[in-house]
This record gives C-alpha cells, sequence and structure tokens, in this order.
C-alpha cells in the first residue's frame, strides 16, 4: 500500500498549493474591482441601515394579524429578504460577468494548453464568491444586531442551512448563465434580467406575505424566493421549510451537471 500511496501524496499536495495560489489570485483580482466587493460584499448591509434606520414602518409590528409576525418589527422581518439579496447580486450578477469575461478574454483557452486544468479557476472563483457571500452575510446580521435591534433568529439551524443551499442553488444558475452565453454583456444583461426577476419573487420590492397567493406559491419554487421564504421561516420560527429547503437541493442537482456538460472554454 505504501509503493502506491507514496508517489500520489506530493502531486495532491501540488494541486492544494496551486489550487490555494489561484484562491488567493482570484482573491486579489476581485478586491480591486471596486463596483464589484461593494456590491458584493457592503450594499446589503448599507441597505438594511438605510432602511432600518429611515423607514418609518422599521420598528413596527410587521403583522398585526399573525401571531407569530405581530412579535417582530419590520426590519427584522426584512432581514432574510436582504440576505436573499446578498446571494442574488453575487450569483446572478458577479459570477457570470467574470467567467464570460475570462472566456472572452482567451484565459480559459490558454489555461488549457497547461498543466493546470481550467475547472481549477471556476473552483477558485467559487471559493472566493462562497467566501465574499459569509463576509457580507455576518456583516448584514452584526450590523442589524447592534444598530437596528434585529431580533435573532428563532431558528439558527434552519437559517444556516437555508444560505447554504440557497447560495449552492443560485450559484448554479449563475454557472448555467456563464455556460453559454457568449460575450460579457451578454452575461451582463441576462444576468441582471434574471437577478432583477429573482428579486420581485424573493420579496426585495413587496414583502413576500403581503403578495398574492399565487405570487407566493410561484415564488417558492424560483431558487431566491425559495431561500428568502426558508431564511424567513428560520428566522421567525415558523414551520420548517421542507418544500423550500427541496427546491434549492433540486435546483442545484439539476442545473450543476447540466451547467458542466454545456460549459464552453472557448
Amino acid at each position: 500500500m505504501s509503493a502506491t500511496a507514496t508517489p500520489t501524496a506530493p502531486a495532491t499536495a501540488n494541486r492544494r498549493r496551486a489550487l490555494t495560489r489561484l484562491v488567493v489570485s482570484e482573491a486579489r483580482i476581485f478586491g480591486r474591482q471596486p463596483s464589484a466587493w461593494f456590491f458584493a460584499v457592503l450594499f446589503p448591509v448599507v441597505l438594511l441601515l438605510a432602511l432600518g434606520l429611515l423607514m418609518p414602518w422599521a420598528d413596527l409590528p410587521f403583522d398585526d394579524s399573525d401571531p407569530v409576525l405581530s412579535q417582530i418589527n419590520g426590519i427584522t422581518a426584512y432581514t432574510p429578504t436582504v440576505l436573499a439579496l446578498a446571494i442574488g447580486t453575487v450569483a446572478y450578477s458577479t459570477l457570470p460577468a467574470v467567467v464570460v469575461g475570462y472566456r472572452e478574454k482567451g484565459v480559459l483557452r490558454r489555461l488549457s494548453t497547461t498543466p493546470m486544468p481550467a475547472s481549477r479557476l471556476l473552483t477558485a472563483q467559487l471559493t472566493v464568491l462562497g467566501a465574499t457571500l459569509v463576509v457580507a452575510a455576518v456583516l448584514t446580521v452584526l450590523a442589524g444586531l447592534v444598530v437596528l435591534d434585529v431580533s435573532m433568529p428563532a431558528d439558527p439551524l434552519v437559517v444556516l442551512l437555508a444560505f447554504v443551499l440557497a447560495a449552492a442553488s443560485s450559484l448554479a444558475v449563475g454557472c448555467l448563465i456563464a455556460a453559454r452565453v457568449g460575450s460579457v454583456g451578454g452575461a451582463t444583461g441576462i444576468g441582471m434580467t434574471v437577478y432583477f426577476v429573482s428579486l420581485f419573487f424573493a420579496g426585495v420590492w413587496m414583502p413576500l406575505p403581503l403578495m398574492p397567493d399565487v405570487v407566493q406559491t410561484i415564488s417558492a419554487w424560483t431558487p431566491l424566493g425559495a431561500a428568502s421564504q426558508a431564511l424567513a421561516a428560520g428566522w421567525y420560527g415558523q414551520a420548517f421549510p421542507g418544500v423550500e429547503l427541496a427546491v434549492m437541493a433540486g435546483w442545484t442537482v439539476l442545473l450543476v451537471p447540466i451547467s458542466a456538460k454545456l460549459f464552453r472554454w472557448t
């Protein structure tokens, strides 16, 4: 057994070091784009603080007629929606433009001629964007708790599970856009269209509980709408959002292999 394990160990270590260097490089490139990291990292917390400090409904009970929602204020009810917005910003806006930009500039084609598989670049990019999402979410929640007196999640584990599945399913949608779109302009246009439609179903423009039942039903079958509803259920202490979590898992399982099959490196 030792005779077969010895040659593969250095190769595995080399691959890990190469991926680590690539992640660091992608993080540096991302950090040099002020507009990208502002919208990915700071925009959610700025939006939550602005609404919490300026809107008169922020301190009022969210829904007097509902036994659960009457126990929380408006800005607490809006916090899960802001987290869904943070996920959509990175997945639908940032990811497709970056990946298609690499393809358009020939970076993926040049990588294909080196020992470094181009798939490592995607892994590095998803790692950086995943870390960005975590930072944005932590900043948003901390700002809400400290500055706006947002209530803590009633079920943190459900919120955490919903956040992970929301990120996975939304990034899968971003990967599908990046898989086939041929230009940065096209990726930006399609990504932003999906983004704004998804924000509607996530309740960014109008709280989901105030929308018609048919819109809420459609929302629960979209990645970001299901994310918003599952995050809200965990935050408010409502029933376990099994359908919404299953929807997000289903989108992830469906779109990841399709994106991998359709992906164009050149």
